[in-house]
């Protein structure tokens, strides 16, 4: 059970191009958001889709595969956990941002 511990999936299209960073330590880390939808009918019958975006994080790997293939529009399969991390803004406000760290990719949709 401690495999399901923080795990998440999802499905859904890039909405820009991957920005891709080389690390001095020579690591490599992509960043992209993703776009997943949900549809579903309202109180009137009618078909409704509610769009949700992700950040999502990889390194090494994963980062690149995703270099190679991956461009805004292309739909993908990500999977991975979740990871929140917090940084100060200029006024000295604490911020937190929740990212998806990919640890898996899954290449779909038409070439």
């Amino acid at each position: 059970m401690s495999t399901i511990k923080n795990h998440i999936q999802l499905i859904g299209n890039v909405g820009i191009d991957p920005t891709i960073t080389n690390l001095e330590s020579g690591k490599k880390v992509a960043r992209l958001s993703l776009a997943t939808n949900e549809n579903y009918k309202d109180s009137r019958g009618e078909k409704q889709t509610e769009t949700n975006w992700h950040t999502i994080v990889a390194w090494g790997k994963v980062a690149e595969i995703i270099e190679k293939y991956v461009t805004k529009g292309k739909e993908i399969g990500i999977s991975g956990k979740l990871k929140t991390r917090t940084y100060e803004t200029e006024r000295g406000i604490t911020r937190y941002v929740t990212e998806v760290e990919a640890n898996e990719i899954l290449l779909l949709g038409s070439k």
